[in-house]
């Protein structure tokens, strides 16, 4: 059964691979069966369209790549700060004010 299993999931994927841009349509079609509004489907897929020209990335990478970018900014402004202060307090402890 497992072997079954197998073959057809590797068939599925061998003819099922040129449907990625369709696939596009997904989202707004999974909202219209779900919701059975048309209106905010069709915000939907206009608004990751309008993401996808402006940016060039999707809208979930858009957000990844955004929330990456901060977190490497903080990161930074952290290790800065963490690094002034040992700079203060060798100096302090240079000049014995300490």
């Amino acid at each position: 059964m497992k072997i079954l299993k197998l073959i057809f999931f590797s068939f599925s994927l061998f003819f099922f691979s040129g449907c990625l841009q369709t696939s596009a349509l997904l989202g707004p079609g999974l909202t219209v069966a779900t919701s059975g509004n048309v209106l905010q489907a069709g915000l939907q897929y206009g608004a990751n369209t309008a993401v996808k020209n402006e940016t060039g990335e999707y809208p979930i990478e858009y957000i990844k790549n955004s929330v990456e970018e901060k977190n490497n900014q903080k990161k930074f402004y952290v290790d800065f700060k963490n690094f002034i202060e040992n700079r203060i307090q060798a100096s302090r402890r240079k000049l014995s004010l300490d």
